[in-house]
């Protein structure tokens, strides 16, 4: 009759779901548990967001660049980073059959005036021929006369506000003078592109020559060979046949790798990659430390049971295997709204890490 019994109890409680029912058993505790795994979800979606828009945020200028293949300098490390090679490597490549057009692009540096209280900051400077233009941006190339003339810029206005208020001020009709590296120059226009959260403060176009006015280096000396190709050619075809023209002092490029050059670049080397890796394990670490806590009150509390269920001749494995089950559906249950805070966190059309 016990046995009788013991087999009745037994096959209720497998009937039962036990796991289910310890953690629902204190309903304030479950959905503190739920908030628990739901945050630090929150907070390792946020950290793969930060880190994808940094990424995307630092090839912004090099998807707007009219280019099939690019030539770029084996020593250069990204764009903000890049060593010089010869420009008549150009030349070189124009020889090639399938080559179309062959335009160098020139990155430099300055010391920009803020004409509003007159203080110094740094600011990028890109530089082309305007006669062959190399952005895909209207407001660019709507602007190439302005900028065919001495010592007159093209302005970023998403560079920071340290800069000065020149967008406010040139979209109402002031006429903007001040001075780089000691070199008085004119604002001719306004375009929106951003060099990057940790790449560019602030941005600057210019022609060929101006860049030589003001920053004094060589044009024999360039950053980028963007070439384009003729309709119709196979491109690899092309690529391979530059590669084996030019000396080893220029890397060609295709655009594509050309973007996972530099996405590389802030994902392994930079420690800007580093820190948005750690943030995401010690998102990882964070959770499971929550799921632990609550696993380890629980069952502290339910020692009893526990003991019960061993005497009622249970073994280690069905203990263990209800304890999984609470983990498994902590993480269940917390994921989902996690992971729609996160989606709706994301759905926000300002770019919050943006600093400017």
């Amino acid at each position: 009759m016990s046995f009788r019994i013991l087999n009745q109890a037994i096959t209720m409680v497998k009937r039962v779901p036990l796991a289910w029912l310890q953690l629902t058993h204190h309903k304030g505790r479950f959905l503190v548990a739920l908030a628990g795994v739901a945050f630090a979800v929150i907070l390792m979606f946020m950290q793969l967001g930060f880190q994808d828009a940094l990424y995307e945020d630092a090839i912004t200028i090099h998807k707007t660049l009219k280019a099939d293949l690019i030539l770029i300098s084996p020593k250069s490390v990204a764009l903000f980073g890049t060593s010089t090679f010869p420009r008549r490597r150009l030349y070189d490549a124009l020889e090639v059959d399938g080559v179309a057009t062959a335009s160098p692009f020139y990155i430099g540096g300055g010391q920009w005036k803020n004409p509003q209280n007159q203080s110094s900051r740094g600011i990028t400077i890109l530089a082309f021929n305007p006669d062959k233009p190399i952005f895909n941006l209207a407001e660019i190339n709507d602007n190439l006369d302005d900028i065919r003339r001495a010592d007159v810029v093209l302005f970023d206005r998403l560079s920071r506000s340290e800069y000065g208020p020149i967008a406010i001020k040139f979209s109402q009709g002031q006429v903007i003078f001040t001075e780089i590296n000691g070199r008085k120059i004119r604002v001719g226009g306004l375009f929106a592109l951003g060099g990057g959260v940790m790449s560019a403060d602030g941005l600057l176009i210019s022609s060929d020559l101006n860049f030589l006015r003001i920053v004094g280096r060589s044009l024999s000396e360039i950053d980028l060979g963007l070439l384009t190709l003729e309709p119709g050619v196979d491109r690899e075809q092309v690529r391979q046949q530059l590669v084996s023209n030019l000396p080893e002092d220029v890397k060609v490029m295709t655009k594509q790798e050309f973007l996972d050059f530099e996405q590389g670049y802030w994902k392994k080397s930079s420690p800007i990659g580093v820190i948005f890796s750690i943030g995401l394990l010690m998102g990882v670490f964070i959770g499971g430390v929550i799921v632990y806590q609550i696993l380890y009150t629980d069952i502290t509390n339910h020692l009893a049971e526990y003991a019960t269920l061993k005497a009622m001749v249970y073994a280690d494995w069905y203990l263990l295997k209800t304890v999984l089950q609470e983990a498994l559906l902590l993480a269940t249950l917390g994921f989902i709204p996690g992971l729609i805070v996160s989606t709706c966190l994301g759905l926000f059309p300002e770019r919050i890490y943006h600093l400017s």
